[in-house]
């Protein structure tokens, strides 16, 4: 059988066994409604309240600051909605960067139709916000400055304390998407000066479809879901018990093998970068060189086409992903690759390959001998590559 890499941890991660095995029981035999009075129920809600025992020690947060949702969007979506709803006797002015996943971007858009105003700040070359940027768009009628942990595609790691230092001092609200950070990165809420943060399970090997908000005490934001009294009556509906229960698993797993997992991973990754750099011309990285996630490599390769380096590279059974859009019916290469000023033809040609716990070095060598191969027929096949050279191409 051909050999078979996942090198798209990012997008998602596998369900460990630990994890598995903690939930099983949840859709069995211990079936009980958290909100109910009999033992049933008392089981389940000692199973949530773990759970939440869990996510707030990985924060440094206090269990009665964390929410259990449906993921990271719904989380994302909550926290500025929310916060911009419930402070909007204050203001309407939300400040954001250019690189932000969609759940931020398209939220901060929709609260545009509503009356809000937006910010939307550039980021440099690395993908990094400039700290000092926040502090000069913040004006009087500012509620919400909302700035990732990390960004999803290229990886980069924001300044996330110095932002939330500046939100502070102003009496400003900080939120930061951090669905790519959690689990991977240390976090502490109360050092880093974080008012309002997202996570998703699936990202750090819990089940898909359930993630958190930590929403810290005192943070003004109104519910989400109206109906039940569930998670102090801030988001209704009878509460995803295997999920959670697997959240908090995976979290606690998470950080209990950081170090170690991210030296393994950061060493794989910066042998694959220059590896990949040392064979193949035109080919620049993406992001910042160090302050990225330990698993996230993202390239840009002139000349060709994501989508085609995509395709070929899964022929020879590797699971990547890429820089351009062109998988979720746009043409526009990515905003995060245009926002750190790349070209549309070079933003076109990017991959993005995260490793995982699973990774071997074995993976990151077969890689390694794939990849120039794919990248040289492409090109060969490519009119701006003979174009390039000087070449005429004929149709």
């Amino acid at each position: 059988m051909e050999r078979r890499v996942y090198m798209d941890y990012a997008a998602t991660t596998y369900v460990k066994q630990e994890v598995m095995e903690e939930m099983m029981p949840y859709f069995t035999e211990k079936y009980g409604n958290p909100s109910s009075v009999h033992s049933f129920g008392r089981e389940a809600r000692k199973a949530v309240d773990l759970a939440r025992e869990r996510t707030a020690k990985a924060l440094n947060a206090s269990t009665d600051e964390i929410y259990f949702t449906g993921g990271g969007s719904e989380s994302d979506n909550w926290a500025i909605k929310g916060a911009a709803l419930a402070n909007k006797q204050k203001g309407n002015h939300i400040i954001t960067s250019s690189i932000e996943h969609h759940a931020v971007l398209y939220t901060c858009q929709y609260l545009e139709k509503m009356g809000f105003e937006v910010t939307y700040l550039p980021v440099d070359q690395y993908g990094l916000v400039n700290p000092e940027d926040v502090k000069k768009a913040i004006t009087d009628k500012t509620i919400l400055i909302s700035i990732m942990f990390a960004n999803n595609e290229i990886g980069t790691i924001q300044p996330v304390k110095e932002i939330g230092r500046i939100a502070r001092e102003h009496g400003v609200y900080f939120h930061t998407d951090a669905v790519q950070a959690v689990g991977h990165v240390p976090i502490d809420v109360k050092d880093m000066n974080i008012d309002l943060l997202s996570l998703s399970a699936h990202k750090f090997y819990g089940p898909k479809g359930v993630g958190a908000l930590y929403v810290r005490k005192g943070v003004r934001i109104h519910p989400y879901l109206h109906g039940g009294a569930q998670e102090r009556n801030r988001r209704a509906g009878t509460e995803n018990l295997p999920g959670i229960v697997g959240l908090g698993k995976a979290i606690e797993l998470a950080y209990e093998n950081l170090e170690e997992s991210n030296s393994k991973l950061a060493a794989m990754r910066d042998r694959l970068i220059a590896g990949i750099m040392e064979k193949i011309d035109h080919v620049r990285l993406n992001g910042h060189p160090v302050k990225r996630l330990p698993g996230n490599a993202n390239l840009s390769f002139e000349f060709i086409e994501g989508e085609a380096l995509l395709l070929s590279l899964d022929m020879k059974g590797i699971a990547a992903s890429s820089g351009s859009a062109c998988t979720s019916g746009s043409l526009d290469p990515s905003h995060v690759l245009l926002a750190i000023g790349l070209t549309h033809e070079i933003a076109h040609g990017s991959l993005r390959l995260t490793l995982g716990d699973d990774n071997t070095d074995e993976d990151v060598d077969y890689v390694l001998e794939v990849l120039p191969g794919i990248v040289e027929r492409l090109r060969n096949m490519s009119p701006l590559f003979a174009q390039h050279k000087g070449e005429k191409y004929y149709v």
